[in-house]
């Protein structure tokens, strides 16, 4: 079977057993503060499980896509080392809610595997809970039961906590889970050793392939379990498992899940792809294997020069250089392996991640694509020799894979290939400059990279420690593995500081109360605290309510949350400072407690807040409509953000919007602000109609079976949307494009105000341009008179640089003759008389290029700041371990300044320009 058939025959099964199928959840997860990424099938239905939604049906399955790098479920270190982890996979799952229990679960995985696909009885074992009295829980004997109806209880194993207690996190639904391992060896081994023995103990060969988790509990904040309302089953396959499995294979990378890129990946690379890594036919036999290590000094060398992609040494003894020549043959090939693993497990996480809707970045889940991605470019670019963008070219073959499963991707492969090629070329960049930190770092008597320059090749230019390590080995020098732990440790401890928030657990008022969103049609209404709890995040404590009722609406979609009053009877207002989604509920965040939080209250929004808000929301439809108008279909949201202040809008283009096409667009959306047009609001519409009418839906939104749409003009904007608008146009008064800028490959960004906002740029616009004629005497042509001035500048400014220049020449061959011998080096230490800081640099430079063994000191004095200027020769750096960097940071400290460089130049300044002559007594010291 192809894996399209798998995962065909996998869904066509459950449809039998009157499950629904549901859409994959998009992969970027926006609703969920515990999540940045959808890492189990179950997060889509984690409301559902907790009792804060109704299930629209009560059996389903699915293929969702996951992605596993960080936080507790984290694969990353493990992708391409071995043969089944990755970071993005697929997982295949059937889900109750409320309806069937273990029974049904455990005999309808039975006859899928043994029946629908035929694998072997024998080779399959399973595992359940075998209690915890730490925890109060007791053995799953009804699992233990259910089982011995189909397998053999040498093949039924007992399964700790650890393995067979699926907890999603440090809180939330969890349960007692049943494995079902396969065990994949060949029968010679399989007689020789039990696969009982193998299960849960890392065995390549012998692998979980589904795990059927039965929720039955909700994990507290102080590890308190409590039962959930509904018993559930939620089911996960990895898909690419179950398709190694089903096509003979050894490795997940093997199967037509993998090879296809893999394969693609060898062509371009010239270089084989083994998937046992090894170049030999024949298996290596003990002796070989032994002489293969070797003795020694030479051992080490013959090992650590194969593994750098080098000749490979000797192994230690004479007649072992055969042997070290043919383990450096097996290293080389090991890394090609993992390369080629890593560049296709890795491009499948990222290019998924941008099409539902995350771009690479420096902050949170865009940091975290970013450093997959820049891990991929850093094996193929080590391993593979890929200096250049490559991995880009891999988006169209996995588009082409998943269309028709997954077609997020296919329809915006062109988008996903060139966010990732500029991706690659800035990180190439990036390395480029590592390496030339890297040879800074080795200038002088170097023997150890330090581990604070290990640190910052790694934080920095995206170097992980074994390559800086690689690249020390190959110039004979180390790396302070020790020195780089601890940089490493104080960042964790930086980082967990700055995101550390301590959330308490809900404290229930009122159970089975039903939570409604009354803020399209009110702004204003009666409700009652239904539960509450404390948040503490940086030293400040907050509180989080849920009403029963409320006009709040909850950040969502790009638009802020609402901000307002909750106000009690007693006469006590409470402030709302934002509003929040957290897996479907509206959570209120407000600074105290009502002193009677029984009490029925007023919930209020900021009307003011909430108005401007809407007109920046409905222009952002008009916007988006307008610019495809103007553009081009190709244009899609790419994200938003919409506040009381002004619209933000990234969206898909490849190129900078002209001042005139901007001017097109703004002409547009002020055509439909006066036609008054107005809102026409569909709510509950099927998600498969509203799509046929022609509507505009967002990649990366996770849509439910029923949807809302806005329409503006039904020739003009109809957009799927849950925000809060105006009731017509004119309301939005005026639209005022004030910024546009790139965001991000293939991402431009669009800024824009409305109302009186607009209204007072205008006006402040209006007030400069005529300030600026008052200043210029009121010419006619205004743009013609500043043009003058900016000409007759740039002539005065060349004037003056010929003067400096002049001036520095003159300088340069005064000080040369100033040189003073001191050994075998010519020290200058000089204050000078020059306009600025560039022109110091100049004229250190002409004398390092007239002056032989130069060590430089030039001080200045620039309108009472003073600057400091270190330049010395490149040959005393080598030989005398002299650092530029080093030397400038101590003078500074005479001018209560601080500064640094290269280790041939260096700048500082400072705030005490008495302390110059300083410089030039204490310079001398460095040279006798």
């Amino acid at each position: 079977m192809t894996a399209t058939e798998i995962r065909q025959a996998f869904l066509d099964f459950f449809v039998s057993k009157g499950h629904t199928i549901v859409p994959s959840a998009p992969i970027v997860i926006k609703n969920d503060p515990t999540l940045m990424f959808t890492n189990a099938g179950m997060n889509q239905f984690k409301d559902i499980f907790l009792g804060e939604a109704a299930p629209k049906a009560s059996r389903v399955a699915d293929t969702q896509r996951c992605l596993r790098v960080s936080g507790k479920h984290n694969d990353l270190e493990e992708v391409g080392i071995d043969t089944y982890h990755h970071t993005m996979f697929e997982m295949l799952g059937n889900w109750s809610f409320g309806d069937y229990f273990k029974k049904e679960a455990i005999a309808w995985s039975w006859e899928l595997l043994t029946e629908v696909y035929k694998l072997p009885k024998d080779r399959l074992y399973v595992t359940y809970f075998e209690g915890d009295e730490k925890e109060g829980l007791e053995a799953d004997t009804e699992t233990y039961e259910l089982w011995k109806q189909y397998v053999n209880e040498d093949h039924i194993l007992r399964g700790n906590k650890k393995d067979n207690f699926w907890e999603m996190g440090e809180t939330g639904p969890c349960g007692p889970c049943s494995e079902i391992h396969f065990d994949s060896r060949p029968d010679k081994e399989r007689a020789e050793v039990s696969g009982a023995t193998l299960v849960n103990a890392d065995h390549d060969q012998v692998i979980e392939i589904w795990n059927d988790v039965f929720m039955q509990f909700n994990r507290l904040k102080g590890g308190v379990l409590q039962p959930l309302p509904n018993k559930h089953v939620d089911t996960g396959m990895g898909f690419e498992r179950l398709v190694r499995v089903l096509q003979g294979k050894t490795s997940n990378y093997d199967t037509d899940v993998f090879q296809p890129l893999i394969q693609f990946i060898s062509q371009k690379s010239h270089k084989t792809y083994y998937s046992s890594a090894t170049p030999f036919n024949d298996e290596l036999s003990d002796d070989e294997i032994a002489q293969l290590g070797g003795t020694g000094d030479g051992a080490g060398d013959g090992f650590g020069e194969g593994f750098g992609g080098g000749s490979a040494g000797g192994a230690g003894e004479e007649d072992g250089s055969g042997y070290g020549d043919r383990w450096g043959q097996y290293t080389d090939n090991w890394n090609n392996a993992v390369a080629m693993r890593v560049i296709a497990d890795h491009i499948r996480a990222i290019s998924f991640a941008i099409a539902d809707g995350q771009l690479p970045s420096n902050n949170k889940a865009g940091y975290v694509i970013r450093r997959i991605l820049r891990r991929a470019v850093r094996y193929s670019y080590q391993y593979l020799g890929f200096k250049g963008p490559f991995i880009n070219q891999l988006v169209p073959i996995l588009a082409e894979q998943f269309k028709g499963v997954f077609d997020e991707l296919y329809n915006q492969k062109d988008f996903v290939q060139k966010v990732v090629l500029e991706e690659e070329v800035s990180f190439l960049r990036t390395l480029s400059s590592g390496i030339r930190k890297f040879r800074e770092s080795m200038l002088g008597d170097v023997k150890v990279i330090s581990g604070k320059v290990a640190f910052e090749l790694s934080d920095t230019y995206g170097f992980p420690v074994d390559l800086t390590e690689l690249m020390a080995r190959e110039n004979g020098l180390t790396v302070d593995l020790e020195g780089f732990e601890k940089e490493l440790q104080k960042q964790k401890e930086r980082s967990r500081a700055a995101t550390a928030i301590d959330t308490g657990d809900w404290i229930v008022l009122k159970d089975d109360e039903s939570v409604e969103f009354t803020g399209y049609d009110e702004t204003e209404t009666v409700a009652h605290i239904v539960k509450y709890r404390k948040v503490t995040a940086k030293g400040k404590e907050q509180y989080q309510l849920v009403l029963d009722k409320t006009p709040f609406y909850a950040e969502s979609g790009g638009q802020v949350g609402d901000k307002g009053e909750l106000v009690f009877p007693d006469g006590e207002i409470i402030l709302v400072t934002d509003t929040k989604k957290e897996n479907g509920l509206i959570v209120h965040f407000t600074d105290k407690l009502p002193q009677d939080i029984d009490d029925a209250l007023t919930a209020i929004v900021d009307p003011a807040l909430r108005g401007q808000t809407n007109s920046n929301h409905s222009a952002t439809h008009l916007l988006h409509a307008a610019m495809k108008q103007v553009l081009g279909t190709h244009v899609n949201q790419k994200g938003s953000l919409v506040n009381a202040d002004y619209l933000r809008f990234d969206f898909s283009h490849f190129a900078k919007v002209t001042d005139e096409e901007l001017a097109q667009i703004e002409a547009i959306v002020n055509q439909k602000v006066r036609e008054n047009i107005p809102l026409k609001e569909e709510r509950s519409v099927l998600y498969a109609e509203a799509i046929s009418s022609g509507v505009t839906a967002l990649f990366g939104e996770k849509y439910g079976e029923y949807v809302r749409v806005i329409t503006f003009d039904d020739n003009f904007s109809k957009e799927l949307c849950g925000g809060t608008h105006v009731k017509a146009t004119g309301q939005i008064g005026f639209f005022k494009i004030i910024a546009e800028s790139a965001v991000a490959a293939g991402v431009r960004r669009i800024e824009a105000i409305t109302g009186v906002a607009a209204e007072k740029y205008i006006v402040t616009q209006n007030a400069l341009v005529n300030q600026l004629k008052e200043l210029l005497k009121n010419p006619k042509d205004l743009s013609k008179s500043i043009e003058g001035l900016l000409d007759e500048n740039a002539k005065l400014k060349k004037e003056i640089e010929k003067s400096i220049l002049e001036k520095s020449s003159g300088l340069k061959t005064e000080l040369a003759q100033k040189a003073e011998a001191i050994g075998d080096i010519n020290f200058i230490a000089q204050k000078v008389a020059l306009p600025n800081a560039d022109a110091v640099k100049n004229l250190a430079y002409q004398l390092k290029d007239i002056v032989s063994n130069l060590f430089l000191v030039l001080v200045a004095d620039f309108d009472g700041k003073p600057s400091i200027t270190v330049m010395i020769a490149e040959n005393l750096v080598k030989d005398n371990g002299l650092h530029a960097g080093n030397i400038v940071k101590e003078l500074a400290k005479e001018v209560k300044g601080g500064g640094g460089g290269q280790p041939f130049f260096a700048t500082a300044g400072g705030s005490d320009v008495s302390g110059l002559d300083n410089v030039l007594v204490k310079a001398r010291s460095f040279v006798g």
